[in-house]
């Protein structure tokens, strides 16, 4: 599974690495909803959460769906203007200005994409003119409860007050906390987002994107980016361009925007200690795959104390060596155990590091 961006024909001048203030909001209301994602940021969300208004935090709970399973396409309006070339505002006012261009079609149905689950990849009707999908967008919205109800009758009958009302929040949001956080973090984003520039610019996208993560791989002869992410989607740069967007408040998330008829954008962490190289959604199957077996969970439990030979672990499970053989093939591929030979020993072990880190591997991986 994996996400695709088509960027055939795309030019080297198409490719922006720049912030954006109303992204990083996003990201900053997301870890205050979810903070068990973030767990580096419980100072800051404990810090923000004892000083908050009441009556803005009671506010911050009527469309929290928005940005807390995961985050709401409002929160880049430039992707949405056509022709694929807007930029990120430098500050929140000019990014909030990018959101009211966006149409009351276009507002409405990002809006419901979360809490509705209404089309995203492909072209489609709009709920606010479709009655059948505004039908659809509220019987699946009272599925999920009376706060989406609300939200999705009122967004349906009257955007403009919604889209007042979502201006005003990001506004207070912004008195309240965030203004403090955005004249901190804005420099090291600027940083990154020159260094990356400098990237491109100096050694090509491959580059840039193997800076960005080692999650994303470019295919320049297929003319592809492949994300690699517990999901499938695809989209297109066509005449438009390609945006990498910076977050500190993001990390472990990769996101990509890959909206029908929307600019690609790839918002990617930063300043956040990551592996080298994660292990690929693949990588994080068979290891799981291979532990659930009870046969090879208990070779693991022999294998976490000593190395073994496989005649011994043989021995030890009442199996022939082939069988157990055949095992460890499946433990190694997976790349849970190390082998090494003395003299005419071959003797295998666990490599408890790589399962230690498995479980927040396997978080890192879904969240991504």
């Amino acid at each position: 599974m994996s996400v695709r961006i088509d960027i055939a024909g795309l030019r080297p001048e198409r490719v922006a690495v720049v912030p954006s203030p109303l992204a990083e909001l996003c990201m900053a209301l997301h870890a205050l909803s979810e903070p068990g994602h973030h767990p580096g940021l419980q100072g800051w969300v404990t810090s923000v959460t004892a000083r908050l208004d009441p009556h803005l935090a009671d506010r911050m709970c009527e469309a929290d769906f928005l940005w807390r399973t995961t985050f709401s396409d409002l929160f880049l309006p430039f992707a949405g203007i056509p022709g694929g070339s807007t930029l990120p505002g430098a500050t929140l006012a000019e990014d909030l200005d990018l959101l009211d261009k966006l149409s009351d079609e276009q507002f409405v149905d990002a809006a419901l994409e979360f809490t509705c689950a209404m089309p995203y990849g492909t072209r489609g009707a709009s709920a606010l003119s479709d009655g059948v999908l505004r039908r659809r967008a509220l019987d699946l919205a009272a599925a999920r409860g009376p706060r989406q109800v609300r939200f999705s009758e009122r967004l349906l009958a009257d955007p403009p007050r919604i889209r007042d009302w979502l201006r005003q929040f990001l506004r207070d949001c912004d008195e309240a906390f965030f203004a403090d956080a955005w004249s901190r973090l804005r420099h090291q984003l600027a940083a990154d987002a020159r260094h990356k520039t400098e990237l491109l610019r100096r050694k090509g996208l491959a580059a840039a994107l193997a800076a960005v993560s080692p999650a994303v791989k470019l295919d320049e002869a297929a003319g592809l980016i492949t994300v690699d992410k517990l999901g499938d989607g695809r989209t297109v740069t066509g005449d438009g361009g390609l945006m990498l967007l910076p977050t500190s408040f993001g990390w472990p998330h990769l996101s990509v925007l890959h909206r029908y008829g929307w600019q690609p954008v790839l918002h990617y962490p930063v300043g956040a200690a990551e592996p080298v190289s994660p292990p690929s959604v693949e990588q994080l199957t068979l290891r799981m795959t291979a532990l659930s077996h009870p046969v090879r969970m208990r070779i693991c439990r022999h294998l976490a104390r000593s190395a073994y030979t496989t005649s011994e672990l043989a021995q030890a499970h009442g199996m022939t060596p082939p069988e157990i053989s055949r095992h460890l093939g499946v433990l190694k591929k997976a790349g849970l155990i190390t082998t090494r030979r003395r003299g005419r020993y071959v003797l295998h072990q666990l490599d408890v590091t790589v399962v230690a880190r498995l479980g927040s591997d396997f978080l890192e991986g879904i969240l991504r």
